[in-house]
């Protein structure tokens, strides 16, 4: 069985933009075609919660080859989105955090639908545990309303 949508409260058609895409990446130091949030909407680091989406495109690199004919945004994909907010969220939001936030693990991890190009993904994260150097928070994608994936990362911070 499904869990309930985070937040299910915020209206996630809210587009008001906090941080734009650029100022995003001017922090996360993923670049390229590794640069997986376009913006974030809700940002409540003392509560340890956030909001933000991706536009799914049928330009993006992995469309061509990711089930041709009927391009599917790998659920890694989806992850490592859901991953980029919660170490935004956690750490690199703060201008003097210097370090790397890097994967400590994924737990609890569902996909519940497909997501494809002409989708919005939006990304709801909520804070379990904080520590000086390991942060663990529950992770959920949305498409139109429903649950796209669920799961438990955690990230571990690799240097500073």
């Amino acid at each position: 069985m499904a869990s309930n949508i985070l937040f299910a409260e915020k209206n996630l058609a809210d587009e008001t933009i906090l941080v734009d895409h650029e100022a995003i990446y001017r922090r996360l130091p993923q670049q390229h075609e590794f640069r997986l949030i376009d913006a974030v909407t809700h940002l409540d680091r003392d509560n340890g919660h956030a909001i933000a989406y991706r536009d799914i495109t049928s330009d993006q690199w992995w469309c061509r080859g990711h089930i041709p004919g009927k391009p599917i945004y790998p659920g890694v994909l989806m992850l490592e989105s859901g991953a980029q907010l919660v170490a935004y969220m956690e750490r690199y939001a703060d201008e003097k955090f210097n370090g790397f936030v890097g994967y400590g693990g994924i737990d609890d991890c569902k996909f519940r639908r497909t997501v494809e190009p002409g989708s919005r993904l939006w990304l709801l994260v909520q804070r379990i545990e904080a520590r000086a150097r390991r942060i663990v928070c529950r992770c959920q994608g949305v498409v139109d309303g429903s649950l796209a994936f669920e799961a438990t990362i955690t990230g571990l911070l690799i240097s500073s």
